[in-house]
């Protein structure tokens, strides 16, 4: 027996091989733009509301690595750490355009957009999800 079928990946390969096995379209708003997007929020702690605001970002994105190491992979699970976070982001950064300017307000804008049309997906992925559509990118 070869070595290759006796050996399992490791995680971090199978997550990176689910990635990879993604739509381009999902690769490039994810990793090119949602999650450094909402990682720039800790560039903004000291504005206004910033610490809350980089608190909810990643209260959004830290669960998925929990979620990607139990799957192994990329599945509609991961729009569901989202939801609550990033919903309660939308009203705090809303309230907080008045407050900002500059670099500041136009980041702003950004992450509300960004998240605003990202929870557009999370929603309906979360439903799907638990209606059974559990499957993981790439198995």
């Amino acid at each position: 027996m070869s070595s290759s079928s006796t050996h399992k990946n490791s995680v971090l390969i199978d997550i990176w091989q689910s990635f990879f096995a993604l739509p381009n379209w999902v690769k490039i708003w994810v990793g090119l733009w949602l999650v450094p997007v909402n990682m720039l929020t800790l560039c903004f702690i000291t504005q206004p509301s910033g610490l809350l605001i980089a608190c909810l970002a990643f209260a959004g994105l830290l669960p998925n690595i929990v979620v990607m190491v139990y799957n192994r992979g990329f599945s509609r699970l991961m729009a569901l750490p989202h939801l609550l976070p990033w919903t309660i982001l939308l009203g705090v950064v809303y309230s907080t355009l008045p407050l900002s300017n500059g670099l500041y307000t136009a980041f702003l804008w950004v992450l509300l957009i960004t998240n605003f049309i990202s929870l557009l997906f999370d929603y309906p992925d979360s439903y799907k999800w638990f209606k059974g559509q559990k499957e993981v990118a790439g198995k």
